[in-house]
């Protein structure tokens, strides 16, 4: 599931952890708690932050692409609402074109 060293052992567990959390749960919960660890084949510490990191990944990515469509909606309707003015090499272009597409005009039948 997630990277692992030349041991088995995941590459988090090398990394110095001097953070602590801690949680109250009822009797009900914890023993959800270690049933779903042990199905994982994980402690209960083990589950919790693993479980807990993948949530918040989650919501960090959502709450990204969240705010990536917004600052695109904004561009996008700046665009539509103020558009900057074509260039001297579109003009050169857009004439290119309707000279070629002019001479290869199909007659009509």
């Amino acid at each position: 599931m997630g990277t692992e060293t030349r041991s088995g052992a995941p590459k988090s567990s090398r990394l110095k952890k001097d953070a602590r959390l801690e949680a109250r749960v009822t009797a009900e919960q914890k023993q959800l708690m270690e049933r779903a660890a042990g199905l994982r084949g994980q402690n209960l510490t083990e589950f919790m932050v693993a479980v807990l990191a993948e949530a918040a990944t989650q919501i960090v990515k959502d709450s990204d692409l969240i705010e990536l469509t917004d600052r695109d909606r904004q561009a996008f309707t700046e665009a539509l609402l103020k558009p900057t003015p074509p260039s001297d090499q579109a003009y050169t272009d857009a004439q290119w074109y309707r000279q070629v597409m002019n001479q290869l005009s199909i007659p009509s039948c």
